[in-house]
């Protein structure tokens, strides 16, 4: 207990400096960097160029193998044949040439036909070009002047047709020789002189050339094609580069230089990453953190004790961790713990998220049995079973509750289990099943006890006043509240129907309509001290304030508050709750003592008749204050009637405006006037009308 209340102590003193903020911002952000640092850190291999490897080596990364793609680029571009296309237009040009030439051969002949042979010969030459000249010879020409123009015209027409026949023909290269013959053959055939046929044989062949030739952009296409059609050669992350006993041969060995498992270098990406993804968790926290108090001064309390949780959990995970050569050891981390205590002390909003941020990190922290980062079956099952530690708590707040609360998260863990191995179509034995599903079952075990025990610590060294220990103050069981029904049976009536009151006007405001309820319960607790000196426990008695003066009731009445603070300390109750009994009413004047003391000529002053306060400064104490003088007022009436009712609501509360009651609490007035109306509405359904039954006369039996 020393040790708690040290902690209390220390933690009051520094918890509204704005640096205690960012020194827990900071130090969440280390703690969750140090835990995940070492397992996003990329692995390296000490091995050498045809070593055996002692165990089967995985691709850590997808990344392509570009010397592969290449290789195999190169060996589609190889694999294709020469492209080949039928050039039909060769035909027409070759024509054009026969045709050309003997239109040569007639237009000399006609034109000079008074001149010598030899000089017909030069014009010919020099009328076909060089290169035709040098193709034939003097006398294959001299064949074609010494023919008559129906000659010529004759075997240019059969020269023409021979040609263009073989010539639509598909002739490879190679294959024109034999296509040369076919044509000197058919020439050789026709009707005309044997030295014409001669001529003819040698322009036909000198006509036929390959028209079946290599096609360069045809080529390069289908080439293109081909190496375009080759997908990249990937190596895939988990896909086995190396297996057991197997020899690192060169290619292997630039296999695994490319994956990065042989690079000493120290790439800064993953730890930037890691920094990025820690600073956006705890960033996103953070912000949900102010949701639930925008005050510098809880919100520290929450951070801290949200830090604790937090760090208490990663480090559960990370000594589990280094036990993963057991497969199945993540599945016992007891995550629902986290949850349930973050729903329970703080919010559930931010207990739902806190199952997303321990996925990340779980599936980050387990991941040794996977090739990437992260482990994203163990992440989808630590979600899950911290969600379903928010779900099966919902109704079940109470602490007694918390362990059939692990027996559901258990059965949830295993369902989730058996789901996601299912999804994954794999091959499991019994042994592996039953290890599995005992890990289920021992997380939700051990959520539960650990929270069991940490709530107390928790509770008690932040002064956290969750649900559950309100649930437990409420229980008309409780030592306090068994003293009030004891030795003062009127207060304890009246602190009932206060409680209704405020519990129904803080719902209808928004504030925390449990918290005022039960700080209803105790709020009058001071009045045990001195029970007689209260209306509402005289029963049957002289009223002892008739016999005593004014001051001295005046100091009795005042004391109560205090009275009651001191006794909620000494049982250690919540500070909420202690805050309530001393504030429900602030400043106000004792009216009553006040005007008595005037009566009897004293010269007094309003100041002296006060309460010492502090005056409300939550929602939750003004309302109580409020309902504590407005039920004992409507109880004080002869005929309550609702217009009475209201009447008597608005002037209390408007005597404390006036007053200045709630001038260091966040009241509006809009809320002022709603929690009004919904008293006046629970105070008419309390003092409703009721039926005059008329009343039986008994008739007296004479007797016979």
């Amino acid at each position: 207990m020393n040790i708690l209340k040290w902690l209390q102590d220390s933690f009051r003193k520094v918890q509204n400096k704005r640096i205690v903020t960012i020194s827990l911002y900071l130090l969440l952000c280390v703690v969750l960097y140090v835990s995940l640092y070492s397992n996003i850190q990329p692995e390296r291999l000490n091995v050498t160029l045809y070593s055996v490897s002692n165990k089967d080596i995985l691709s850590p990364i997808t990344v392509e193998d570009w010397e592969l793609t290449v290789r195999k680029r190169q060996e589609a571009d190889a694999a294709v044949e020469d492209q080949y296309i039928l050039k039909t237009e060769y035909a027409q040009n070759r024509v054009d040439i026969v045709s050309d030439i003997f239109d040569s051969a007639i237009r000399v002949k006609s034109d000079s036909e008074d001149v010598l042979l030899d000089k017909q010969l030069e014009v010919l030459q020099k009328d076909i070009g060089e290169e035709f000249s040098q193709v034939f010879t003097n006398q294959e020409l001299t064949y074609l002047l010494t023919s008559s123009l129906a000659q010529l015209d004759t075997a240019k027409n059969t020269t023409i047709t021979a040609v263009q026949a073989i010539m639509k023909e598909r002739i490879s290269v190679g294959e024109e020789g034999e296509k040369k013959e076919i044509i000197a053959n058919d020439l050789r055939n026709v009707n005309l002189p044997s030295d014409l046929k001669q001529t003819m044989v040698v322009i036909g062949q000198y006509a036929i050339i390959p028209n079946y030739v290599y096609d360069v952009k045809g080529t390069a296409e289908k080439k293109q094609e081909a190496m375009e059609s080759v997908e990249p050669v990937k190596i895939r992350a988990g896909q086995v580069l190396v297996k057991e006993g197997q020899t690192i041969d060169r290619d292997v060995y630039r296999q695994l230089d490319l994956v990065g498992l042989l690079d000493e270098t120290i790439h800064p990406l993953p730890y930037i990453g890691l920094v990025l993804l820690i600073g956006s968790v705890v960033m996103v926290t953070l912000n949900f953190l102010r949701e639930v108090e925008n005050d510098s001064h809880s919100f520290n309390k929450y951070l801290f004790l949200y830090f604790l949780i937090y760090a208490i959990i990663i480090g559960l995970m990370k000594i589990l961790s280094l036990f993963q050569h057991f497969s199945v050891i993540g599945f016992a981390v007891p995550v629902a713990m986290a949850t349930m205590l973050v729903k329970m002390l703080i919010n559930e909003r931010l207990a739902i998220l806190t199952s997303m941020t321990l996925a990340i990190c779980g599936s980050l922290i387990f991941n040794e049995e996977t090739v990437e980062p992260f482990n994203y079956i163990i992440g989808v099952y630590i979600f899950l079973s911290g969600m379903s530690g928010v779900v099966f708590l919902r109704r079940h707040n109470r602490r007694s509750k918390i362990l059939q609360a692990g027996f559901y998260i258990s059965a949830a863990n295993m369902i989730v289990i058996s789901s996601l191995f299912m999804i994954k179509n794999g091959q499991y034995t019994s042994m592996e099943v039953g290890s599995y599903l005992t890990m289920a079952v021992l997380s939700g075990f051990l959520s539960a006890v650990l929270t069991l025990g940490l709530m107390p610590f928790f509770e008690a060294g932040f002064g956290m006043l969750s649900t559950m220990k309100l649930i437990e103050l409420s229980n008309p069981n409780h030592p306090l509240l068994r003293k009030i029904l004891t030795e003062a049976p009127g207060t304890y009536h009246h602190s009932i129907m206060v409680a209704n009151l405020s519990e129904s006007a803080c719902e209808a405001i928004g504030a925390d309509g449990f918290l005022a309820r039960v700080g209803a319960f105790y709020h009058d607790i001071g009045k045990t001290k001195r029970p007689r000196f209260f209306i509402e426990n005289q029963m049957n008695m002289e009223n002892p304030h008739d016999n005593i003066a004014p001051q001295l009731s005046k100091t009795i009445i005042t004391a109560h508050p205090y009275d009651g603070s001191s006794m909620l300390k000494e049982h250690r109750l919540p500070q909420e709750i202690i805050d309530i009994a001393e504030q429900h009413h602030g400043t106000t004047l004792l009216k009553y003592f006040y005007h008595k003391a005037k009566e009897n000529s004293v010269d007094v002053s309003e100041d002296d008749f006060r309460y010492p306060g502090p005056k409300a400064q939550t929602k939750e104490s003004a309302i109580v204050g409020i309902a504590d003088s407005v039920e004992a007022a409507v109880r004080s009436m002869s005929n309550p009637t609702p217009k009475k009712i209201e009447n008597l609501v608005k002037n209390i509360i408007s005597d404390r405006l006036q007053d200045g009651q709630f001038d260091e609490c966040d009241l509006t007035l809009k809320e002022i006037d709603i929690a009004a109306k919904t008293m006046c509405e629970t105070l008419n359904g309390i003092f409703h009308s009721r039926i005059e039954y008329p009343e039986i006369q008994e008739k007296k039996v004479k007797q016979a």
